[in-house]
């Protein structure tokens, strides 16, 4: 396929996939040296063997994957012209997405509580490393948030139609990426310890 033939929205809107793409493959090279580095850590003598990852992470993995089974709906109300059902998942999206950051600072808290420290005096480097991987995440997860916003506002504006849904797909693809992500550092701080 030629990416230089179409109509003027439509290489819009694959030069726009194509930067976001490259975004996010830069955001997963950086999680994928911060857990590169966290492998080769574990060799230290150090190395906390006894930390366990708090519940509150299971289930706030859980609601990152239910945010995301909303967001797919909210995309799919849309191209069927669904606008009011489109809204309801959105603003559930957004509900799930808040819901998960107060759970990741409720596993921080459940962390802390074990006496296991971040930073300070009393810290080691295995908390170290749980506190950076899931504080850069909650970061991009902040501007998943801010994304949403748009997209929500953009949703209640009316931007969004059947065959008109550019910034809505552009706003899934980055909160289904923010998901995946989570998933695959949640796996990986839970099996390898």
């Amino acid at each position: 396929m030629d990416l230089t033939q179409g109509t003027f929205q439509e290489k819009k809107a694959r030069s726009r996939k194509m930067m976001l793409w490259f975004g996010m493959i830069s955001m997963f090279m950086m999680f994928a040296g911060l857990t590169s580095a966290y492998i080769v850590s574990q060799e230290r003598p150090d190395w906390l063997k006894t930390l366990i990852l708090p519940k509150a992470f299971f289930y706030s993995t859980l609601v990152i994957i239910a945010s995301s089974i909303t967001f797919h709906l909210a995309k799919n109300a849309t191209q069927k012209g669904k606008q009011r059902d489109a809204g309801m998942f959105l603003v559930a999206t957004l509900a799930l997405a808040i819901a998960f950051v107060i759970l990741q600072f409720v596993g921080f808290n459940e962390i802390i509580a074990s006496k296991f420290y971040f930073t300070g005096s009393q810290s080691t480097v295995t908390t170290s490393f749980i506190y950076i991987i899931t504080v850069t995440h909650l970061l991009h997860v902040a501007a998943g948030i801010i994304v949403l916003l748009v997209v929500i506002y953009n949703h209640f504006k009316q931007k969004y139609k059947q065959g008109q849904t550019l910034g809505l797909e552009l706003g899934a693809m980055f909160w289904h990426f923010l998901d995946i992500l989570w998933v695959f550092l949640f796996l990986f701080l839970y099996f390898l310890r």
